[in-house]
């Protein structure tokens, strides 16, 4: 496998092997072992699906506490998918990065526990999966609003649906400190 190292440190993109011929294709998704040796060593604890339509954005979501690590992928369809250092004490505080994952590419998205994480949907439909290293608690979910200018994501589509939770989640700079991660 080819890991991809991106703009935030811990968040890299990793391309599988794919073994591929006339009947299909073939790709190991997880290995405990081979993961650990790139530097991901978190337990998964939760696989989540999502089905979405073109143009539907989610997030950008995050738990404080019982912050997740998420190794995202595509199973059908595009998406541009993002995650933003959330960090109180983080040198890239703030900071985003993002990359189009889709069921072509087989590309995987390894976010670290700490970050934001939000994604756009650019094919008519698509089937999202991700591993997560904590499992899903209401009580600490937390959001970030798509579209903080002082983020400044570079989101590929203008015309989104969104949910209603995600239309109102607050700017970053209006969250406080306690709901957000320390830097570990």
């Amino acid at each position: 496998m080819k890991v991809i190292e991106t703009n935030l440190p811990g968040v890299v993109i990793i391309e599988p092997k794919v073994f591929g011929d006339a009947r299909g294709f073939f790709q190991e998704t997880w290995q405990q072992k081979k993961y650990e040796e790139i530097g991901i060593c978190e337990s998964f604890v939760q696989d989540n699906l999502s089905f979405s339509t073109y143009g539907v954005l989610r997030g950008l979501h995050y738990q404080q506490p019982n912050t997740q690590g998420k190794l995202v992928s595509v199973l059908q369809g595009e998406v541009f998918d993002v995650a933003v250092d959330i960090r109180v004490g983080s040198k890239t505080y703030g900071q985003w990065t993002g990359a189009m994952l889709s069921g072509e590419n087989h590309r995987q998205l390894w976010i670290p526990p700490g970050f934001a994480h939000g994604f756009c949907v650019m094919s008519e439909t698509t089937y999202f999966i991700y591993k997560c290293t904590d499992a899903y608690t209401p009580q600490a979910e937390g959001g970030i609003i798509w579209n903080d200018p002082d983020i400044g994501i570079e989101w590929p589509l203008k015309d989104i649906l969104l949910s209603e939770k995600d239309q109102v989640y607050p700017r970053l700079k209006d969250i406080s400190v306690e709901r957000l991660p320390l830097i570990k």
